[in-house]
């Protein structure tokens, strides 16, 4: 990875970067919102891109996306990568965080968590009952990169038909975290602050599903938790007096312990790549022990670690001016090519295996 030569390796410009614009010059992929009702009442959306050309194996294969925290398929970091996955031959499957779309209103009193894959998994349910021949790439991005660990290690059943997952920039263990996220070098502190003043004005935008008179509500969400969010300056105590109450987790230190990916990352059996960057402002290095060693102990675990990138930056350029497509773009696409391209010479070897002794 070679950032553009002036500002591109600083972690937080880069991540500044991302988080004002998003990505410079963002195409606008036209795809399909889906909807799907959960059995709490919830309903989940995802939007659904065909691809622009033939996958480089010839076969179908169908990206399964899962955002940032509070992020949805109208990114403009998501919108870049699905474009660029389309004409690599990629179906994508975009999960909208429930209550981050703005416009779509929540249908029962629980928003998206840390570690919940409830809706993930329904997406990718209806993907491979409607797609009955397609194999499945999992993408993570940030938070997504936890939720998507989490669901492939939860269950066997789960990493069926999946090629390979890619978890970009997540931090792995929110209990681990959380202390790191409080202090202030590297700016972590301004940086929880500004993620959890936008987490409050979501929440606050479902105030009325949330904390009005639903009987369908979790007991434990009280006027006194809406009094606590409207004081909340991290996203611990926003977490402490809400969202751990969705599923209701009797403390905070539980929350983190049954949310975080940590204790499945070794139940996940298909090729893993875990992306981060060393200068990363958000995910602090102690944290990098974690993916460290997991990839010494498991073959099919790879980490790629750049000094450079921030958090979900990775843009590219030769001196100033990024490029639309970044470093991080084009490393998820080019693994799944390879991992595809590998899974096609394993099974031609496999039938010209089985064609041989059936000769003899």
């Amino acid at each position: 990875y070679i950032p553009p030569l002036i500002w591109g390796k600083s972690g937080h410009i880069q991540t500044a970067l991302y988080g004002k614009m998003g990505r410079v010059r963002s195409p606008h992929p036209y795809g399909l919102r889906k909807y799907l009702t959960m059995p709490d009442g919830a309903t989940a959306t995802f939007d659904l891109f065909e691809p622009q050309s033939e996958h480089c194996i010839g076969e179908d294969v169908t990206m399964v996306i899962c955002p940032g925290i509070a992020n949805h398929s109208e990114k403009q970091y998501i919108r870049t990568f699905v474009d660029y996955a389309q004409k690599n031959g990629y179906r994508c499957a975009v999960l909208n965080h429930l209550g981050a779309l703005p416009n779509i209103e929540l249908t029962s009193p629980r928003m998206f968590t840390y570690g919940c894959t409830w809706e993930f998994g329904a997406m990718v349910n209806y993907i491979k009952k409607t797609y009955p021949q397609t194999q499945l790439v999992v993408v993570g991005f940030s938070l997504g990169g936890n939720i998507v660990c989490k669901y492939l290690g939860e269950s066997q059943a789960n990493q069926e038909r999946v090629l390979c997952c890619v978890s970009v920039c997540q931090g792995y263990s929110a209990l681990r975290a959380q202390e790191t996220f409080m202090q202030w070098d590297q700016c972590r502190r301004f940086y929880n602050f500004l993620m959890a003043d936008n987490l409050k004005k979501i929440i606050l935008s479902h105030r009325q599903v949330l904390f009005g008179d639903n009987m369908k509500k979790p007991q434990s969400l009280s006027d006194a938790d809406l009094s606590k969010l409207y004081t909340a300056t991290s996203l611990m105590q926003i977490d402490d007096n809400v969202m751990r109450k969705f599923h209701g987790y009797s403390s905070l230190k539980e929350y983190y312990e049954e949310e975080s990916c940590l204790q499945y990352l070794h139940r996940i059996y298909v090729p893993l790549l875990l992306v981060n960057a060393v200068d990363d402002p958000l995910v602090h290095e102690s944290l990098l022990s974690i993916p460290r060693a997991l990839s010494e102990k498991r073959e099919n675990v790879m980490l790629v670690l750049p000094l450079h990138g921030g958090h979900l930056g990775f843009f590219e350029g030769s001196v100033l001016f990024p490029e639309p497509l970044t470093w991080m773009d084009k490393l998820v696409v080019q693994y799944a090519n390879a991992i595809c391209q590998w899974e096609k010479t394993k099974s031609h070897c496999s039938d010209t295996e089985q064609a041989v002794s059936g000769q003899e």
